[in-house]
């Protein structure tokens, strides 16, 4: 285990690399000056002078090679310094603590809605299997995998929103300031957020179900006269929860890419906003460093999945 955990930390170190390589050339293939952008959205623009522009592009380092700027922007990583924002004019670091906790909040709630609804409705359908219920819950996982994002938040809004008024459009709020104006506020974005997830959750399980309860050892259960809730949960639940778990680890990577849509439609100020933002803006060390945390937690929440396969099935063991 301890080989197999060492050696899967290397490659996620690999891709993490990998990561900043694409993104730090790619987004500058982008046409545009950042600092001209940046230049234009400000005041006196007019006032400002070629030497004056060249002392900018010297202080953020966009005088330098690329191979050097690289350079320079991963030891400032490894010595916990993210760069300056040209557009925010502010310290990355302090920006992503100001906005990563929001995207977290929603993050870990759509997680949340998505795997437990999900997985309790696929037990049913598969415990209920041709029943009214398992073609209710087909047709909505349907529904849920082929649906946009952005469509689903159009109709929330346009629903409880705009015709009920019964939920906040736009905002956020800290469920610290306000717990039930944040409860409010958090229920249509956790929902397209989620709502992918829910259905592919619900069809996964329901098809592990229906696998696990054909073997032996279910049937085994059964003809024991154990209780139906006994030979689900405590037999047949473990063991279909192996595609779940991996599921779950991809959805982390659904979440967080959808949070640049579902944000930047709710207004919500969180990482998925400023990283639009900044893209508009070409702020070259923002999406980097945006980047480079979304990819870090992604990795991470792959490692935990790989390695909680042995505990979820012991037949699995590690070389």
């Amino acid at each position: 285990m301890t080989t197999y955990i060492i050696r899967r930390l290397l490659m996620a170190v690999a891709v993490i690399i990998i990561v900043t390589l694409i993104v730090f050339f790619v987004i500058r293939l982008l046409p545009g000056d950042p600092l001209i952008i940046f230049l234009g959205q400000s005041a006196g623009t007019g006032t400002m002078t070629h030497e004056q522009l060249e002392h900018l592009r010297v202080e953020y380092g966009l005088d330098k090679p690329l191979m050097v700027q690289y350079a320079n922007w991963m030891t400032g990583i490894f010595q916990g310094d993210l760069g300056k924002s040209i557009y925010y004019h502010e310290d990355v670091g302090t920006l992503m603590m100001k906005r990563f906790p929001i995207t977290l909040h929603l993050g870990i709630l759509a997680l949340v809605f998505s795997n437990a609804l999900g997985i309790t409705l696929g037990i049913i359908a598969a415990v209920r299997r041709g029943k009214w219920i398992d073609t209710v819950v087909t047709v909505l996982a349907y529904i849920g995998v082929t649906a946009p994002v952005f469509w689903v938040a159009i109709l929330l809004i346009y629903t409880f929103g705009l015709t009920l008024d019964w939920l906040p459009i736009v905002g956020y709020t800290s469920p610290v300031d306000n717990f039930w104006l944040s409860t409010k506020g958090v229920i249509m974005p956790v929902i397209c957020l989620g709502f992918a997830g829910l259905a592919g959750a619900a069809r996964i399980m329901r098809s592990s179900m229906l696998e696990i309860v054909q073997q032996d050892y279910i049937r085994t259960a059964w003809s024991k006269g154990l209780r139906e809730r006994a030979v689900i949960f405590k037999h047949a639940l473990k063991n279909s929860l192996i595609p779940m778990v991996t599921l779950a680890g991809i959805g982390v990577g659904i979440i967080f890419g959808g949070s640049v849509i579902v944000e930047t439609i709710f207004a919500i100020p969180g990482l998925g906003r400023l990283l639009v933002t900044s893209i508009f803006a070409q702020d070259y060390v923002v999406i980097q460093s945006g980047t480079l945390v979304i990819a870090l937690i992604i990795i991470l929440v792959n490692l935990a999945v790989d390695i909680s396969y042995g505990w979820l099935d012991p037949r699995i063991r590690y070389g």
